[in-house]
């Protein structure tokens, strides 16, 4: 009898009882809702999710368990950014830092074939799995990139909850970077379209017996979208029941072009049409008005995707300290040009820390409370705080009966650690990027040992990927991209 084929959706089966040892184990305190940190711990993992865990003592387990032993290493959650595109970013890295926009990029990108852009987003997918990012807030910039990453991460065991951005990226600039205001007006047909065909792609994947990939609705900016289309938005995210993603007050423009058409700011339009009355993951507020909006904000399921790397390498910063004096939910995500979740992590304390100094030697009177970040509360930005947001309380921690969503990060070794396990490993990783991701497990199922990737041979996925992107750039270079820095 021929073996039967797992799903794609599904994600490959999960291995037997795993035991994992390791020199500190970031587990959850109920106590505190909180992380508390364990030494010399074990963790064992049975059919998918945490059974137990332990310091000090050996865990029973079969006798045909794996034991994992990581002496060197601290355990934590997965990873859960909470703002990407991962279709997107290599074409990019590297060429916006010079002064080049990214959009004529991100455009050729979606003219790729099926094939192609399943290769582009495989290579992307693979450097967030190598960097410990285990779940994915994922607007795609098409619904032909949604369904790119449902193909992979289905494959490879990710777990995710892909949108597809509204406006897609095909009409997304003629109305974003319009020159009246016409533009918005006589798109609005095609965006109300564009929302039943996203709609409809939710409803499917929410119909798949899969546990790990599950829908949400996706709007471009409030900038982008008239009343009709936010409510339309409103209504299908409530159907779906996980939420939206959107970018909010991330340029100047943004703001003056819904004051200009609608008399209100940006945050205060979406309230208005009921894009708040849900979970919503909101990236980067760099225009954010702290005084007269933070109110608004102040409900249940609103989160600021803080994305610190988002206009690539050395771009500005963003208002973390202020999230964090203010006690909004604040979650990491990845956004665009960097597939590093560690390096983000390491960049949100870092450019907090700077901004909140800078803001407070500046401070006057009446300036915005600012708070600068510690690496805990990087971590949960990056795990308890999406995860809340989610409504998941089987992620972003661990303890027992939680999905066995973890990543093991090597602290001792050169570079990271000084050689044995350090006393306080947290602050290790405010040395540490990717490479120092040694293993990888969504939903109790290895995706990186020994930090090479494991669902597929991470040889072919780079060259697939090089493939496609070195044939992008040599689009560009035909187009005269180059010559105009």
């Amino acid at each position: 009898m021929p073996r039967r084929k797992t799903p794609a959706s599904r994600g490959p089966a999960v291995p037997r009882s795993i035991v994992i040892e390791a020199g500190y184990v970031l587990a959850y305190d109920e106590s505190r809702d909180g992380h508390r940190l364990l030494r010399n711990a074990s963790v064992l993992i049975e059919g998918g999710k945490i059974a137990a865990v332990r310091s000090g003592r050996r865990l029973p387990a079969p006798k045909t368990a794996r034991r994992v032993r990581l002496p060197g290493a601290i355990v934590l959650p997965g990873f859960i950014s909470g703002h990407t595109h991962v279709a997107s970013a290599t074409p990019t890295r590297g060429l916006i830092e010079g002064g080049r926009a990214y959009a004529r990029p991100l455009e050729l990108v979606d003219q790729l074939s099926d094939r192609d852009l399943d290769a582009l987003t495989a290579h992307n997918l693979a450097e967030l799995l190598l960097s410990g990012c285990t779940t994915q807030v994922e607007m795609s910039l098409s619904l032909r990139q949604a369904k790119s990453y449902v193909r992979v991460a289905g494959k490879w065991g990710v777990r995710g909850y892909p949108g597809a951005m509204i406006p897609s990226i095909g009409r997304l600039f003629p109305v974003w970077f319009r020159g009246d205001d016409d533009a918005l007006f006589r798109s609005e047909p095609e965006t109300l379209a564009e929302i039943d065909e996203n709609l409809a792609f939710a409803r499917d994947l929410a119909g798949r017996p899969s546990p790990l990939l599950r829908p949400m609705m996706a709007a471009h900016a409030p900038d982008t979208h008239t009343p009709a289309t936010l409510r339309a938005l409103a209504a299908a995210a409530r159907e779906i029941g996980t939420g939206i993603q959107i970018h909010l007050s991330q340029i100047p423009p943004e703001t003056t072009s819904v004051a200009r058409v609608w008399n209100t700011s940006p945050v205060r339009f979406l309230a208005e049409h009921g894009v708040l009355d849900g979970p919503v993951f909101a990236a980067h507020l760099v225009e954010f008005d702290w005084r007269k909006d933070r109110t608004v904000i102040d409900r249940p399921g609103f989160v600021y995707a803080h994305c610190p790397s988002a206009n690539g390498a050395g771009g500005n910063t963003q208002p973390y300290p202020e999230a964090l004096a203010a006690g909004v939910p604040a979650a990491i995500g990845i956004d665009t040009h960097s597939n590093d979740y560690l390096e983000n992590l390491k960049l949100a304390v870092l450019l907090g820390r700077t901004r909140a100094t800078l803001g407070i030697s500046a401070a006057a009177p009446d300036a915005v409370p600012v708070r600068a970040p510690s690496v805990m509360d990087a971590i949960e930005s990056a795990t308890l705080v999406p995860a809340r947001a989610l409504g998941r309380r089987d992620l972003g921690r661990i303890a027992e009966g939680a999905a066995a969503d973890l990543v093991a990060v090597d602290v001792s070794d050169f570079l990271v650690g000084s050689g044995a396990l350090p006393p306080d490993p947290l602050n290790n990783l405010l040395y540490a990027n990717g490479t120092a991701v040694k293993y990888v497990m969504t939903d109790g199922r290895f995706q990186v040992e020994n930090g090479k990737l494991t669902v597929a041979d991470p040889g072919a996925v780079r060259d697939k990927g090089a493939r496609v992107v070195k044939r992008l750039w040599a689009r560009l270079e035909a187009e005269g991209f180059f010559r105009n820095p």
